[in-house]
C-alpha cells in the first residue's frame, strides 16, 4: 500500500509539473501580440461643443470657428505676447483652459503695425486641444 501510495504522490508531481511547464513554455508564434492603440479624443462639451470639430495632428480643432485678440506694447514682442494674451484669456472663459494654449492652436494669423505711440498686433486662430 505504501508503494501505491507514494507511486500516485510521485504520479501527481509529474503531471503537476509538466501543466506548470506547459503553461509557461508557450512558443513565440502562439504568444499574443500588442495591438497598437489608438488615443481616443476626450468628449467636448459645454459651448466647445457647439462648434464642429475635426482631427489635426493628434489635436480635437474647431474646423471653422476662429477666436480674435488684439494687444498694445512699447516693442513688437510685447504687443505679440499682449495679443495672444487676449486671444488665450477670451478662449479660456469661453470654453475652458484645455483649449486656451495659443501653441497648440491652428491656422494661427498675426499682424502687427507700429504707431506713434508704439506697437498693436493682431491674432486670429481656431482653439484646439
Amino acid at each position: 500500500m505504501a508503494l501505491k501510495r507514494g507511486f500516485q504522490f510521485t504520479a501527481a508531481a509529474i503531471f503537476a509539473a509538466g501543466v506548470i511547464v506547459a503553461m509557461t513554455v508557450v512558443p513565440a508564434d502562439a504568444r499574443p501580440r500588442r495591438k497598437k492603440m489608438l488615443r481616443a479624443m476626450p468628449a467636448v462639451s459645454g459651448l466647445a461643443a457647439s462648434h464642429s470639430m475635426r482631427n489635426e495632428g493628434g489635436r480635437m480643432c474647431f474646423a471653422d470657428h476662429f477666436h480674435y485678440g488684439s494687444g498694445t506694447g512699447n516693442a513688437r514682442r510685447a504687443a505679440e505676447i499682449s495679443a495672444i494674451q487676449a486671444w488665450a484669456g477670451f478662449v479660456d472663459f469661453e470654453y475652458g483652459g484645455s483649449w486656451a494654449s495659443y501653441g497648440r492652436s491652428s491656422s494661427k494669423q498675426m499682424t502687427c503695425a507700429q504707431g506713434g505711440t508704439g506697437w498693436s498686433c493682431d491674432v486670429s486662430a481656431r482653439p484646439c486641444r
